[in-house]
């Protein structure tokens, strides 16, 4: 009787993850599909969902109107940048905080999170002077810039919590063989927290990537991601549904193969040091 309950349960838990899974999932998929539909297609009441008119001058559209190879050069550049400018600040600040903490250090953690909780059209026109007056508008340092600025709390409080679960132990007894600071993060800290720091540069990687507020105000052309790329399809004559589907399905493909390909390192990362 018990077994049966279980097997119940087990069919029960297992259909309402699917159910959810496929609820989150929809929005995606209807995207994609509309994406193959045309105009007059992807305005039609009652929706339609597989029998359309299959096409695919869309996406021939959007890659002859906008460079989206160049948009997506951008999107890397200035995702990867700012995740890698992240990394070298966050990690010797969570290793000093986790390692040397003082009597404040819990306040400085709170004061960094706290700023996550501010809109950001609040700092929007002092930030675009300060900007305008460097020359920073429109380039891919000025984007790294802001972009690593505004993960750099979440990654240090992800990192703090990763360091707090290693043993000190371990880093004393490298300190007692004489390991320098630098080596000591590099050969003994680095190694033992790879599943806390790749996913947290994934996490990074991905936030910046679908960055939008701060890509929109701050470029135009040059230095422009897929962000912007999207909202080129948004005109005062109204939206182009199937266009914008197809600019949106271009968008999100890479960063969702990168992360189908790390979701298990993500995962780990996670859920590093939650079972010891």
């Amino acid at each position: 009787m018990a077994r049966k309950v279980t097997s119940r349960r087990l069919v029960v838990s297992t259909a309402a993850a699917w159910l959810f899974g496929f609820l989150i999932f929809l929005p995606i998929l209807w995207m994609v599909l509309t994406s193959f539909k045309t105009e007059l297609e992807a305005f039609a009441m009652p929706p339609t969902f597989l029998f359309f008119h299959w096409t695919t001058e869309n996406y021939a559209t959007v890659q002859g109107r906008s460079d989206y190879f160049h948009h997506a050069l951008n999107s890397f550049i200035i995702a990867g940048g700012s995740t890698l400018v992240a990394m070298l600040i966050a990690v010797p600040a969570a290793w000093s905080m986790a390692f040397a903490p003082t009597k404040r250090t819990k306040d400085v953690l709170l004061w960094m999170l706290s700023t996550k909780m501010m809109p950001p059209v609040g700092v929007l026109v002092p930030i675009y002077l300060i900007y305008r007056d460097l020359g920073m508008l429109d380039t891919r340092a000025g984007l790294i810039v802001i972009l690593c600025l505004g993960n750099l709390p979440i990654v240090i409080w992800m990192l703090f919590t990763y360091f707090k679960e290693i043993p000190k132990d371990i880093l004393e007894a490298a300190r007692m063989d004489g390991a320098t600071i630098g080596r000591e993060l590099v050969y003994v800290l680095t190694p033992m927290a790879v599943p806390g720091l790749a996913s947290t540069m994934l996490l990074n990687f991905i936030l910046a990537w679908n960055e939008a507020f701060w890509t929109l105000n701050l470029s135009t052309i040059d230095a422009a991601p897929l962000t912007v790329f999207i909202a080129s399809y948004s005109s005062p004559e109204g939206l182009f549904w199937a266009k914008l589907s197809a600019a949106s399905t271009l968008a999100i493909a890479p960063i969702i193969v990168l992360g189908w390909f790390s979701q298990r390192q993500l995962v780990r990362g996670l859920t590093f040091g939650a079972v010891k």
